[in-house]
């Protein structure tokens, strides 16, 4: 029957790892870990006495505080974890592109937002409060969330 006894403490010990690697708090894996530690402790004491119980015990906390030790290094789970890092935008921010001062031409009415060609390229754009008519030159005067701010040229 040790090997019954082994068992359950063996898989208390996986279902411990799966808690704090896979599903950390406390979940059907935590529970799962002390309902086999806790039949195994049953088992032994019922079939060996005293002695098997403080067998099991022992076993339980050098599996337990192996199982820990072994989770929480970094270098264990390093290769399931993701190893590059994403830089990458959405879109890039047109003051890369763009400096304050370029002029360019509204594609259509700016009311206040809408699209102009700055150097041959469409960017969303917004006025500094105006209306703007369509085909109107415009000048880039600043950048707001991804918008070029413009004022009408007169």
């Amino acid at each position: 029957m040790w090997w019954l006894i082994a068992l359950l403490i063996v898989v208390g010990g996986l279902m411990l790892i799966a808690e704090l690697v896979l599903m950390p708090g406390i979940t059907v894996a935590a529970i799962g870990a002390l309902g086999c530690y806790g039949g195994a402790a049953y088992m032994a004491y019922t079939r060996h006495g005293v002695v098997g119980l403080l067998v099991v015990v022992a076993a339980v906390i050098v599996l337990t505080v192996a199982a820990t030790w072994f989770s929480l290094r970094a270098r264990t789970w390093q290769r399931f974890a993701l190893g590059d890092k994403i830089e990458s935008r959405s879109q890039e921010a047109p003051e890369r592109k763009v400096k304050v001062g370029a002029r360019g031409v509204a594609l259509g009415r700016l009311a206040p937002m809408g699209t102009v060609v700055v150097d041959g390229v469409g960017y969303e754009a917004k006025t500094t409060g105006e209306f703007v008519d369509q085909h109107t030159e415009v000048e880039v005067v600043g950048f707001e969330n991804f918008n070029i701010v413009v004022k009408a040229i007169k």
